[in-house]
């Protein structure tokens, strides 16, 4: 039978408390559900003891239904200054009612003595009293020994005492804290030894990434048998954050071949974190391993060329096992072979062997000299490869536009407007439109006047717009690309533009997104027509 490790998940609390994050009692309920949704086994909603919106959390969350994950409430053992029975802190935990509670306690005696100002033996003290204590309310007791790993490196003798007070007092389990993130892989080794010497209760790993390690000492405590694993969605948290469950999980199940997370609840791994930023409200990390949009992304001519053959060629796991997939980018450096995916990817024929190949990609190449990039422009790019090959039709043809820009009063917004001459099938068609800058005005101008013709393109939404500026020693005369994201209901797509004009850049990447969807509504139209014409057997 497969060895089973329980995942931990503390998104609500420590991941919280990254810098930038900032949840509302409706997102932490939101994230709580998709994290049971996903299988994850303990969800730490928070510290009910520390601020209103956390006891809020946990008086809201008995009103969802969960079904398989335990929701945990997290605190600190009693202080000094009460008894178990007075302290604030513990009877926040009670009426949480979680029915798995826990608690931190310390066991680096530099903290003991300088943080909290005790003696060793009161903190003992503090740690068997809370725990004893809330085992008469809760489940589930178990112990953050905070900052263990320094503690241990510091005073042994005590940080092994901390946890033998905790097995003693009946915790559950006691977890093992990298704290300050200082500890690196190789060290664990002997550390867990010493503590499966004297300590028979399960044990868990908290670690902190300020080495960059997190993932690492969780892994290797996972692999010396440690059971239980605390970490966060995106490895959001304090400072450099905490260990990243998204690289945890799938390492566990795919790597270590343990039991976490079923096969099919790992594919939703790419899903939970996107969700996770999307609330916390942070750009993703486009390189995160596993779930990062770049994670299974080729660019290099020779890896396209390998993957095509055979994708384990340059990827150390197939990418739909957690929910992404393969990518193949094109610039400068492409080959033959990422032209050949790419086309393949958007359904032209082509071969190594076709003439317009290498027309192809010397225009390609030819244009990032110039300053395009079509990474993030692939309706761009689809648009090259067809009208290369003349399999692309003009929609519409410019017969002019232009752009004002006029500042009336000194603390007025400036007023601008675009008109526009465009013919369609021979008509000519001229309309006129208000904006919020220039670019603004010159898009409502240029679908005004298509939409009569085109009325699809209502869908059509702008939805991102970036300009790079790509030779800054040129000053204000430096050329400049736009990159537009557009979406409709059913696709999102990205275009390019590159001019020392930004108006002519902006221009050239919003007629390459209005082309691309029409060209995409024609070619649908088409299938349509095909799937009529095939009769039913």
């Amino acid at each position: 039978m497969e060895e089973s490790v329980q995942i931990y998940d503390t998104t609500l609390r420590d991941g919280a408390q990254a810098e930038g994050v900032s949840f509302l009692v409706e997102d932490k309920i939101r994230i709580a559900r998709k994290l049971d949704e996903f299988g994850i086994h303990y969800i730490e909603g928070g510290w009910p003891g520390s601020n209103p919106k956390d006891i809020l959390f946990f008086e809201e969350i008995k009103k969802v239904p969960i079904r398989q994950a335990k929701i945990a409430a997290f605190g600190s053992t009693r202080s000094p200054r009460y008894s178990v029975d007075k302290d604030p802190n513990l009877a926040a935990l009670i009426k949480a009612e979680t029915g798995v509670v826990t608690i931190f306690g310390k066991s680096w005696d530099l903290h003991v003595t300088e943080a909290l100002n005790i003696s060793l033996e009161q903190n003992l003290d503090l740690i068997a009293e809370s725990i004893a204590y809330l085992k008469k309310y809760s489940d589930e007791v178990l112990f953050d020994a905070e900052h263990f790993f320094d503690g241990y490196k510091n005073n042994p003798a005590y940080a092994l005492k901390v946890l033998q007070t905790a097995q003693e007092a009946g915790a559950d389990r006691l977890v093992l804290c990298d704290t300050n993130g200082g500890m690196l892989p190789f060290e664990l080794q002997p550390i867990l030894e010493a503590v499966r010497h004297i300590i028979t209760a399960p044990l868990g790993i908290h670690a902190h990434n300020d080495s960059e390690t997190a993932v690492a000492n969780s892994l290797v405590a996972v692999q010396l048998g440690v059971d239980h694993v605390q970490g966060t969605i995106n490895g959001i948290g304090e400072r450099c954050g905490n260990a990243n469950l998204c690289s945890i999980i799938p390492a566990i199940r795919l790597k270590l071949r343990k039991r976490c997370l079923s096969d099919e609840r790992l594919k939703e791994l790419v899903t939970v974190s996107r969700f996770v930023n999307e609330i916390a409200n942070l750009n993703p990390w486009w390189n995160q391993p596993y779930v990062g949009d770049s994670a299974f992304a080729h660019k290099g001519g020779v890896h396209v060329s390998a993957i095509r053959k055979n994708p384990l060629t340059y990827e150390h796991i197939d990418p739909g096992l957690v929910g992404n997939q393969q990518r193949v980018l094109i610039s400068e450096l492409s080959g033959k072979s990422n032209l050949l995916y790419k086309a393949k990817e958007f359904g032209v024929d082509l071969s190594k062997d076709t003439p317009q190949t290498a027309t192809i990609l010397r225009k390609l190449k030819e244009l990032e000299n110039l300053g395009f990039q079509f990474e993030a422009a692939e309706g761009s790019f689809e648009l090259l490869i067809k009208k290369t090959l003349g399999t692309h039709r003009t929609f519409f043809d410019l017969v002019g536009f232009r752009v004002t820009v006029e500042k009336r009063e000194g603390d007025m917004v400036p007023f601008t407007e675009a008109t526009i001459r465009v013919k369609v099938n021979g008509e000519l068609k001229y309309t006129a439109a208000m904006g919020d800058g220039p670019v603004n005005a010159l898009d409502k101008a240029f679908r005004e006047a298509l939409i009569s013709f085109y009325p699809s393109l209502k869908e059509v939404k702008l939805i991102d717009y970036k300009v790079r500026i790509l030779n800054n020693k040129q000053g204000t005369a430096a050329k400049t690309r736009v990159l537009i994201e557009s979406a409709d209901e059913q696709m999102k797509w990205g275009t390019v533009g590159v001019s020392e004009n930004i108006i002519e850049a902006s221009w050239q990447a919003l007629v390459d997104s209005i082309e691309y969807k029409l060209l995409k509504d024609e070619e649908m139209a088409s299938q349509r027509e095909i799937h009529k014409e095939i009769p039913k057997e």
